[in-house]
């Protein structure tokens, strides 16, 4: 399979419009197309699989490792693999490159086209696009403008072709209110809320295919030459377990490798805390991952039936993994609005992100379900907090740029039931997943 990245100089730079048009643009043509994610987020896969009919991947080397993320490349299946980037091409957790889209790219061996959306600038935007090429020996072939009108477009076109010599530009996409995504705190709104979704992307890809020199941008498309040298460390024992994973909009961030997992062990069955009466029955381990259960508090209180279906498999011993908006559902209330009540405390909404980025987790306390002293790569991102009246067994750690260090406790047990903020890929962390479904 051949692939590309798209990437760009910084966030709202114009990458998941053209990465949607593209993907869009390329299935009407005939292709099959797999999508990647670089970096933690579960927003922009979802979008991917609206216009794809296929689960996007994502590679991410601080959660997941160099070997996870090649694994998580090669199960891709398609004729075309498009990754789209994360913030800009050398941003990653730090003040240095690691981690960054243009780590992925060094690491895949794969090609970058740069998505810039430039605003009053001419030679500048020039000696920009010198300097990302410049800066780290990434395989940049060319570029893509966006949000921009035609007489500034010819304008670039010239400057960049005289300034940037063997920089190819391969076209634009034109200013269009149309084309704009609603965001909300935790960015982009979830793709199954965009009511006109399928309009938006069939303009972006009418828009690409009039604008854009497609056929010169698959030229540029590369088999990656890597190899996955221990497959077999990725994948699980089959226990013929029954495992329910919630899933709707107020709980739809997995990743696709952790949910394969899950499928090796046993039978993945899902369900809707907003609309399914119970759990599904007889079933012997329960995954409430992240979302926007905030969003949703008042449908999910209302679902009394759900609530106290749930709250009866806990407390009966079933085994329950929860993950940040999992963590939110299973206090008493969020924001005063009622919960499951599993835990004894409440959850509540802040006007900041707290702890967010990378982090490290050690398991600091003994406990039924994961090993003390265990450490585990995480990712937090919530505007959220828990005031509980549950031990801690975390211990987080997030070293900052000028060698300071912050420190904070988090992950709660109680019966066979472990919740956190932290979200975990399960592919570098394969132990702490043996845990959970022991």
């Amino acid at each position: 399979m051949k692939s590309i990245i798209v990437s760009s100089n910084s966030s709202g730079g114009g990458k998941t419009t053209v990465t949607l048009a593209l993907m869009k643009t390329l299935i009407d043509r005939g292709y099959k197309v797999q999508g990647y994610k670089v970096g933690p987020d579960y927003i922009d896969p979802a979008f991917h699989r609206e216009i794809t009919g296929v689960d996007t991947r994502n590679l991410d080397l601080f959660l997941m490792g160099e070997p996870g993320v090649k694994e998580s490349y090669l199960r891709g299946e398609g004729d075309l693999g498009i990754i789209e980037g994360v913030m800009g091409l050398y941003d990653g957790k730090g003040i240095d490159t690691n981690f960054s889209t243009a780590h992925v790219s060094r690491t895949l061996d794969l090609p970058v086209v740069l998505v810039l959306s430039p605003k009053a600038q001419s030679a500048t935007l020039c000696a920009e696009i010198e300097g990302l090429r410049n800066y780290e020996n990434v395989n940049i072939v060319g570029i893509i403008l966006n949000n921009i009108s035609e007489s500034y477009y010819k304008l670039l076109k010239k400057a960049i072709e005289v300034n940037c010599k063997g920089i190819r530009v391969f076209g634009y996409i034109p200013k269009d209110e149309r084309l704009a995504l609603k965001s909300r705190h935790l960015g982009l709104v979830q793709s199954s809320e965009v009511e006109d979704l399928s309009k938006k992307i069939e303009l972006c890809s009418s828009l690409m295919e009039e604008y854009v020199d497609v056929d010169s941008l698959i030229e540029e498309f590369k088999a990656s030459d890597i190899q996955s040298t221990n497959s077999e460390d990725f994948h699980a024992e089959n226990k013929d377990i029954k495992i329910a994973v919630a899933y709707d909009k107020a709980f739809s961030f997995y990743y696709k490798e952790n949910i394969e997992l899950l499928e090796e062990v046993g039978t993945v069955q899902y369900f809707s805390p907003l609309k399914d009466r119970e759990v599904p029955k007889d079933v012997d381990f329960i995954y409430i991952g992240g979302g926007y259960p905030e969003v949703f508090k008042e449908e999910l209180s209302s679902n009394k039936s759900m609530l106290n279906s749930i709250r009866k498999a806990l407390n009966s011993g079933v085994k329950c993994y929860a993950e940040c908006g999992g963590l939110m559902y299973l206090t008493e209330s969020i924001d005063g609005v009622e919960t499951v009540g599993f835990f004894n405390g409440t959850s509540y909404m802040t006007g900041k992100l707290n702890n967010f980025g990378y982090a490290t987790i050690k398991i600091k306390e003994e406990n039924s379900i994961v090993p003390k002293d265990m450490m585990i790569n995480c990712h937090e991102f919530h505007k959220s907090l828990v005031d509980l009246k549950e031990e801690e067994i975390y211990e987080l750690e997030k070293k900052a740029y000028d060698g300071t260090t912050k420190k904070w406790k988090c992950g709660y047990v109680k019966n066979n039931v472990l919740a956190a903020y932290g979200h975990i890929h399960f592919f570098s962390n394969i132990d702490f997943f043996n845990s959970l479904i022991k």
